[in-house]
């Protein structure tokens, strides 16, 4: 008898591997220029949109998705990952003076001096402002919310709490670790 329970679990477990390979999509590698392109679709014409500059290496992206508090730093997080997110690039700024051009499924760290900061976007000739703040050691998730319908596209501003933000900020790619405290 035990045995056979031993055999049929065994058995259970073995035709279950092969399935936890389709839990997460795997990130593309990283171009030879050190940019990095987000595909959609999955046809033989798949729809690119690359970052304008090189990503992080693999190392400060791990770094980064420790999401540990910098006891000398304000952290923020701005994370692009929506189901109806579209294929556009869009670019934010931070206090008006650092800019980030953003791409769906893609992650940015800021590192910033303690207080209130304005994070911005313009796109299509639209545009939207968000302010966060907070002390050093303090850690913040700013959404930039990407939708694509048939009858427009839209981006708005989110904050989310730490337990809804976290899953999607690891499943992205980091593109941008700024520091801009000085």
């Amino acid at each position: 008898m035990l045995n056979r329970r031993s055999l049929s679990l065994s058995l259970i477990s073995i035709s279950l591997i092969p399935m936890t390979g389709c839990m997460t999509k795997p990130l593309r590698p990283v171009n030879v220029d050190g940019t990095y392109c987000y595909r959609f679709g999955r046809t033989y014409r798949r729809i690119r949109t690359c970052t304008p500059e090189p990503v992080p290496t693999d190392f400060a992206e791990a770094e980064a998705k420790r999401f540990a508090p910098d006891p000398t730093a304000l952290t923020v997080y701005v994370i692009r990952r929506r189901w109806a997110d579209t294929t556009e690039i869009v670019p934010i700024t931070v206090d008006d003076r650092a800019r980030v051009a953003t791409i769906p499924e893609s992650l940015v760290r800021l590192r910033l001096k303690p207080g209130s900061h304005k994070l911005s976007f313009e796109w299509d000739g639209r545009s939207a402002t968000t302010t966060t703040a907070g002390r050093d050691g303090d850690i913040r998730y700013v959404e930039l919310n990407g939708s694509s319908w048939a009858w427009g596209t839209s981006f708005s501003w989110g904050v989310s709490a730490a337990d809804l933000a976290l899953p999607r900020a690891a499943a992205s790619k980091l593109i941008a670790d700024l520091d801009l405290r000085g």
